[in-house]
């Protein structure tokens, strides 16, 4: 017990004194929780530049754009007298979208023809595409509703069945977990999650690479702890760090910024000990590797980005290809993040994540386990150099 103790105060005292470790553990860590969700504060985009050409000029057409400006989605920046001027303003990204009204809008409208508008929305952006297409489409649809019933009331039909027959099945649409329908509250649990994983798999791969940090004691003093104490006290040390750190990304930051926090704190930390036992024994491996620190720095900075986007939320994990999927669950992060916004966003009990639970746990006892195979591998190595010194 007393080695796993010496183990354990030395590598917490060396993350404090190694600048490299110090400043991914540490100052990293403080400095993504304050900058990285600044671009999502908004949560969803507002207000979106489009023009308008009005070819009808008529109070029906002239009620539509209004209506279409009053949106949150949308702010109608520019009315212009044909599309090719129009075209121009979106080459040139003044504007986003371009809505076109075409002449006999309302005169067809009300004899109960069809009366299409054409909505031109730059794609290359899906979410202000997306915010566009929504919003005018919502607007044309109601206004659509709204010029039929008025229609058929005029001709006689009682209103009751002339609001039935112009929409016949109205929809009611409830945005659960997220009533924002915003991407901060979609991508940030996620992405708070995968920046600890980061984080702690660089720092724990420098230390373990740094002086002093092959055995996990002071130069000098290799023999006075085994392989076991020395991964146990590793371990601890990255167990007591995170403790600190999971509750600020997982808890606080998401009350900050007014993440929807369903889950219970109890559950979430919980559910967070095999993730970072899992990621403090992956570090620990890739240390004992590579074993220089630019090799460890250079590998993560490598696989950083397929770490991102085989964590499931960049892109829906059911469009990512089986074989892939399988191989991503080697990855702390892909199963953490699954079971973690369940908890925490949806309010899930521990038994609902129990999947993703378990398999950390396995990945913890799998990279622990390989940690302390190379562990003894080194020590064995190193007996014969000390017997023959």
């Amino acid at each position: 017990m007393s080695a796993i103790f010496g183990v354990f105060r030395n590598e917490f005292s060396r993350i404090f004194t190694l600048r490299p470790a110090f400043a991914t553990l540490i100052l990293a860590t403080c400095l993504y929780a304050a900058f990285y969700p600044q671009p999502y504060v908004n949560e969803a985009l507002r207000d979106l530049p489009i023009a308008i050409v009005d070819h009808d000029g008529t109070l029906g057409s002239q009620e539509l754009a209004r209506r279409v400006d009053a949106t949150s989605d949308v702010a109608i920046t520019m009315a212009l007298p044909d599309l090719a001027t129009a075209q121009h303003e979106v080459y040139a990204r003044n504007i986003s979208g371009i809505l076109f009204i075409p002449q006999y809008f309302e005169r067809d409208l009300l004899h109960g023809r069809p009366s299409p508008v054409a909505l031109y929305a730059d794609a290359s952006y899906f979410l202000a595409y997306q915010r566009i297409n929504g919003g005018v489409g919502a607007v044309a649809r109601t206004f659509g509703i709204e010029v039929e019933t008025a229609r058929l009331i005029a001709a006689g039909v009682d209103p009751a069945i002339a609001a039935a027959a112009a929409d016949p099945m109205p929809l009611t649409s409830v945005a659960l977990f997220n009533p924002q329908g915003g991407y901060a509250t979609y991508v940030l649990p996620a992405a708070f999650i995968l920046l600890v994983q980061q984080t702690l798999l660089i720092g724990v791969g420098l230390l373990g690479t740094l002086p002093g940090g092959r055995f996990g004691t002071r130069e000098g003093q290799a023999a006075t702890a085994g392989p076991f104490a020395i991964v146990f006290g590793k371990l601890l040390t990255y167990l007591l760090l995170e403790a600190v750190v999971l509750p600020f990304y997982l808890i606080i930051l998401p009350y900050l910024y007014g993440l929807p926090r369903l889950g219970s704190a109890s559950h979430i930390l919980i559910f967070a000990i095999p993730f970072v036992l899992a990621v403090g024994g992956f570090g620990m491996v890739v240390a004992a590797i590579f074993r220089k620190p630019i090799a460890v720095q250079l590998t993560f900075a490598a696989v950083g980005l397929p770490f991102f986007f085989l964590a499931g939320f960049a892109w829906p994990p059911e469009s990512i290809p089986h074989a892939i999927r399988d191989a991503a669950t080697l990855l702390p992060s892909s199963e953490a993040i699954d079971g973690l916004v369940k908890i925490s966003q949806l309010g899930a009990p521990l038994f609902d994540a129990r999947n993703q639970f378990l398999t950390l746990w396995a990945l913890a006892f799998l990279y622990g386990g390989l940690a302390l195979a190379l562990e003894y591998r080194d020590r064995r190595r190193l007996q014969p150099n000390s017997a023959a010194a």
